[in-house]
């Protein structure tokens, strides 16, 4: 395993310049966090925020907190239908812009989650990851990350997963900054949200191919 580096921006800052940023970004985005939750409420009823399990540092898990984005839409015996159906256009709409990923703030400020970091995916992806892509849990997951300033969804899952661990070892002030304003750009551009071949990202289903430990 490969020393990670930034050991005391890591360890003394990071957490500080989280909950501070978050902090201020609630602040000043107060008005479109409302906004947005009344679209939701009309367009898409309750509940208005989406919560769901997630795994974060050392895969301890925690209820992540996104703005909704699909109907409740079932089929005749009850089941949720696709979520290429349940996706409607306000929805798609929230994703592109990142806006269903505000309520995120709120996770950041109890420090389940942080600014920069890799994505927090699905619980039942836990058993799927090697011993290389487990890696990406040494640190907490982030709002934004290496993975999606590099093509977010439009990348392969293991060239993702591999970027999720670049950036555990490579942690620095001056390399999350450089995401954030990376992330910004992305999100007014509307680029690489989904795959071309889904509505919604396609699951995860592991990788035979362990790394090679230098």
């Amino acid at each position: 395993m490969k020393p990670s580096k930034g050991g005391i921006y890591r360890r003394f800052i990071k957490r500080s310049m989280d909950f501070i940023l978050a902090f201020i970004a609630i602040v000043i985005l107060s008005p479109l966090l409302l906004v947005v939750a009344l679209l939701v409420r009309v367009k898409l009823g309750s509940p208005v925020i989406f919560k769901q399990k997630r795994p974060g540092r050392n895969e301890n898990i925690f209820m992540m907190y996104k703005f909704r984005t699909m109907t409740d839409e079932r089929d005749e015996n009850g089941e949720l239908l696709p979520d290429s159906v349940r996706l409607t256009k306000f929805g798609s709409l929230l994703r592109s812009t990142s806006l269903d990923e505000l309520p995120e703030l709120f996770n950041i400020l109890k420090g389940s989650m942080s600014i920069i970091g890799p994505r927090p995916l699905l619980v039942q992806y836990l058993p799927l990851y090697n011993k290389h892509q487990k890696r990406r849990h040494e640190v907490r997951p982030g709002l934004s990350g290496l993975a999606q300033v590099s093509g977010r969804n439009a990348i392969s899952w293991e060239d993702k997963l591999n970027l999720d661990v670049e950036y555990v070892d490579n942690v620095s002030f001056i390399g999350d900054w450089k995401i954030i304003f990376l992330t910004i750009k992305k999100v007014f551009v509307r680029e690489g949200i989904n795959s071309e071949a889904a509505a919604t990202v396609e699951p995860f289903k592991g990788t035979n191919k362990e790394r090679m430990e230098l």
